[in-house]
């Protein structure tokens, strides 16, 4: 009874202070699916509306302002509107933002990216995270002329079909209808290597490639372990089918450069997006040669090509500009990683003590994520332990500090700290934690 008065109240206190919000998304709610344009987005009452955002903070309708964690689903390293990224930006604009055509800035970001990443040899640009992983397992079927694909239970790498199975619990239940041919995509569990290779051996002789994120992001902010990504490559190289390593949130944000080095994996294709776009709408396939190699279509039969393309506005100037002053800056400055990773550290070990053991804070570097825990639950290291804590009093934590304390988390989803935000925030999200 005492949870739903104290609910009650936050909601108040938020529909004070968010009347324009709520005016400007009525309107949205009757011309947009729930509202909005990307299912996450929504949560109840409804979702205040942005107007501007810069450093570590967004700017509603209503003028409040909010500290970020979210930052752009996790892309914007730099913070909102750095001034590095904006001036590229404006730039380019100048001279145009869409050419259709070949241009010498994807050269550029190119160039960076292979130096950065060494399994890099040969690039695609798309223009999202979907796009590249739907790309990759296409690939990988191609090259290996085989048909199944393996994913992990809360593995998330977008919308596409070819990958839409075993996100959210219960994994045995299909994520959608309208979905076909789920018998070409098997699940494994996380961090489970006997079990995850007692699966794949049932499959091995079709198997085509398996992809992992080698720290889940929307699965529960977990990372892997490394003796784990290392059994699972093994097995997958010793039965010619491929590892594919979907760096979309991971790629630049630990280090410069991907995360797979560090724990000596070997993968043949990789995806990137989000930091790489520098806030722009962006999706990278990148791989070993011989392997990208299936993907040009030059003098190939169809039976003979891997027909990947790109779209409209894949490698578009301005999304090229803005990657690479992003990533110029990141290489320029490598101490940030060292700030935004030890103020990640500061934020597990500290929400940890605030709820003096009643939580779990997952995570790496500068991604963090919280989780009640119940149901016997100590430790998280793959999500079905995610499932069983208690995710109605995480959104009710988020939601608090929405309302009250001024802190925005996309409600329910893990944290992402910028080089904009300073130990004074994370001590912010500590007292509201206390709080709480």
């Amino acid at each position: 009874m005492f949870e739903k008065l104290l609910l009650s109240k936050f909601i108040s206190e938020y529909k004070k202070k968010t009347k324009t919000s709520a005016k400007i998304f009525a309107k949205s709610a009757k011309l947009h699916v729930n509202g909005v344009s990307h299912n996450i987005r929504f949560y109840e009452p409804y979702p205040f509306v942005v107007k501007s955002s810069l450093g570590k903070n967004l700017i509603d309708v209503d003028n409040n302002k909010y500290t970020d964690y979210w930052m752009g689903h996790w892309s914007l390293i730099l913070g909102h509107g750095p001034k590095v990224v904006k001036d590229s930006l404006k730039k380019q604009i100048e001279k145009s933002w869409m050419y259709g055509t070949v241009n010498e800035q994807t050269v550029k970001l190119s160039e960076m990216i292979s130096k950065a990443v060494p399994v890099a040899e040969k690039i695609r640009y798309v223009t999202s995270g979907t796009e590249a992983t739907m790309y990759a397992v296409r690939l990988a079927r191609s090259v290996t002329g085989k048909k199944i694909i393996a994913k992990i239970d809360g593995g998330w790498h977008g919308y596409t079909s070819d990958l839409l199975k075993s996100v959210n619990w219960p994994f045995s239940e299909s994520e959608s209808s309208g979905v076909v041919n789920e018998e070409k995509i098997i699940s494994i569990p996380y961090n489970d290597l006997e079990g995850s290779l007692k699966i794949l051996k049932k499959h091995a002789k079709n198997l085509a490639g398996v992809i992992i994120e080698p720290v889940l992001g929307g699965g529960g902010c977990i990372p892997a372990k490394p003796d784990y990504l290392k059994g699972i490559q093994e097995f997958v190289h010793k039965n010619n089918a491929l590892f594919i390593l979907d760096e979309i949130v991971t790629g630049f944000r630990f280090r410069y450069g991907c995360l797979y080095p560090t724990m000596k994996l070997d993968p043949d294709i990789v995806t990137l997006g989000k930091i790489v776009g520098g806030g722009m709408a962006i999706g990278v396939m990148c791989g070993k040669k011989e392997i990208m190699e299936f993907a040009d279509t030059t003098g190939k039969k169809k039976s003979e090509r891997s027909y990947v393309g790109g779209g409209t506005f894949s490698a578009n100037p301005a999304s090229m500009v803005t990657g690479y002053a992003t990533l110029n800056s990141l290489k320029s400055k490598k101490s940030i990683y060292s700030k935004i990773n030890s103020l990640g550290d500061l934020a597990r070990k500290e929400i940890t003590r605030a709820f003096d053991g009643k939580v779990a804070v997952t995570g790496k570097g500068s991604l963090f994520m919280t989780h009640f825990l119940q149901n016997g639950i100590s430790e998280i290291i793959n999500s079905t332990q995610v499932s069983k804590c208690d995710t109605q009093m995480l959104q009710k934590y988020h939601f608090k500090m929405i309302a009250h304390d001024g802190i925005f988390f996309l409600p329910g989803k893990l944290g992402a700290i910028s080089d904009a935000h300073s130990k004074a925030d994370i001590k912010k999200i500590v007292l509201a934690s206390e709080n709480f």
